[in-house]
């Protein structure tokens, strides 16, 4: 990777750690508080919210039918969701250790926080908790077949492409070939250095 690109990255990560601060800054104005597991309110926005909530009844009669039509098709997807992740944790459990490989921390991609929401029924809870866990899912699934990536074949596409994991921009550039063996073991080395 040439110095300009280096220089730009390390630009975006700088960025990056200016956006978490940023954001945290506006959490806290928001009035509440991340305490290990639970998040807690200012005892005024929580009453505020309790406010604003639907009870079910009100929510199944102003809610768009089509969602209740659809909602059985939505929610069946949950066991292919399962199967993918018996699947991909089974893979890096068995296979990580094998390679050296850090293994992917479920616990960093599964956020089930929006139970804690005072505004939301049971029902809005409930599909909260669904995609949580699908899209944390993707997350987590995403983070071990970049890490597979990284080990086997970390070398960028010709063409641009979509929804490049974060491990992609790191990699070596399409067509490079000077001293790609070395470069892959310090690739894999770094492997056994991630969190």
């Amino acid at each position: 990777m040439n110095e300009r690109v280096s220089r730009i990255l390390a630009q975006m990560e700088a960025l990056e750690d200016d956006l978490h601060a940023v954001i945290k800054d506006q959490e806290n104005k928001i009035f509440f508080q991340v305490k290990g597991k639970r998040i807690e309110f200012d005892s005024s926005v929580m009453a505020e919210h309790r406010k604003l909530k639907k009870n079910f009844f009100r929510w199944l009669v102003t809610n768009r039918p089509l969602n209740l039509i659809t909602g059985p098709i939505i929610y069946s997807m949950i066991f292919p969701l399962l199967m993918l992740d018996l699947c991909v944790s089974f893979y890096q459990w068995t296979s990580f250790p094998v390679y050296g490989v850090t293994k992917v921390r479920r616990a960093n991609y599964m956020m089930f926080d929006r139970r804690h929401l005072a505004h939301l029924n049971f029902i809005e809870k409930f599909h909260c908790t669904y995609c949580e866990y699908g899209n944390g899912l993707m997350a987590y699934t995403t983070e071990i077949l970049a890490r597979t990536e990284q080990y086997f074949c970390p070398i960028k596409h010709a063409r641009k492409i979509l929804g490049t994991h974060a491990r992609y921009k790191q990699f070596l550039d399409y067509g490079d070939a000077v001293d790609y063996d070395a470069r892959l073991e310090k690739f894999r080395t770094a492997l056994g250095k991630d969190e």
